[in-house]
């Protein structure tokens, strides 16, 4: 192995094929979308070059400012929910259920194989207030409170968005976390406990450093994942009311598609993968000093 690995044809023969097809599909998109943003227009009505002004324009652009709170918020709530209720989970499989733990697991990630429209409409119905009572308001109204708009108001949109996509996500979240806990040795464990550790010690001194690795990974594929969201906003709210729940996606979709202008799309779209860029590298950064100082 170690003979062909050193050998740099060999190795290229391997990686050439993926990097050729990694750089057609990804890096010239991005370079080209970089090159929009020094442009003004569109396909039909041509193109012109403007400099930085769509830079410009868009630090003194207030929807955008909003926007990007509204991603940055998302993406914080989201993140947190999916890691959280899926490292619960995941000790649930590992050190409750154990060999029981398949069915659970298989209902608990059945969500994440489901059409995003179809999830959406069924939120719908559920936090529905007219034409139809939903069985959230209808439960309200048994216990004596009066229905709530849930989707008509910001705040409470937004409380539909967190539940709805934590709920979709958690059993993939609960599955990856799960694979990085049955790969802990289970001497660890049994020595760990014949030495009188309590199991909220064992969680804390043993099961989350050992895991640690895979923590990372996830809180990357979250994070990443979050602040690119899209089709779940869009099929939910439509980034309604009015612009309450707009991330930084749905602007730049708008802005390209409906608007026709790319140039300030392209912009927009730069600003999100240098926020996901910064924020990955971030979490590498901490991640490492953590596992130095452990």
């Amino acid at each position: 192995m170690k003979d062909v690995l050193g050998d740099r044809r060999t190795v290229l023969v391997l990686l050439g094929p993926a990097l050729i097809i990694y750089t057609l599909v990804m890096l010239v998109p991005m370079l080209w979308s970089l090159g929009y943003t020094f442009f003004d227009g569109s396909v039909i009505s041509g193109f012109h070059f403007t400099g930085f002004d769509n830079f410009t324009r868009l630090f003194d652009d207030p929807k955008i400012g909003d926007a990007l709170f509204f991603t940055v918020k998302y993406a914080f709530v989201i993140t947190a929910g999916q890691i959280l209720l899926g490292y619960l989970l995941a000790l649930l499989y590992v050190f409750a259920l154990k060999r029981a733990s398949a069915l659970v697991r298989t209902l608990v990630f059945f969500p994440v194989v489901l059409p995003t429209v179809a999830v959406a409409l069924l939120f719908q119905k559920l936090f529905e207030v007219a034409p139809q009572t939903g069985p959230v308001n209808a439960l309200l109204n048994a216990a004596g409170l009066s229905s709530i708009n849930w989707l008509g108001d910001p705040d409470n949109s937004f409380a539909v968005l967190a539940i709805m996509d934590i709920w979709r996500s958690m059993g993939f979240y609960a599955v990856l976390l799960y694979a990085g806990l049955i790969d802990i040795p289970d001497e660890v464990i049994e020595a760990a406990r014949l030495d009188g550790a309590s199991t909220w010690r064992l969680i804390r001194s043993i099961v989350v450093p050992l895991s640690f690795p895979v923590l990372v990974s996830s809180l990357i594929f979250s994070i990443n994942g979050t602040l690119k969201v899209f089709d779940s906003i869009y099929a939910l709210t439509g980034g309604g009311p009015g612009t309450a729940t707009t991330p930084l996606t749905l602007a730049m979709f708008r802005t390209s598609f409906a608007s026709g202008d790319y140039g300030y799309g392209a912009t927009i779209a730069s600003v999100l993968t240098l926020l996901s860029l910064l924020t990955t590298l971030l979490i590498f950064r901490t991640s490492r000093r953590d596992l130095t100082q452990g």
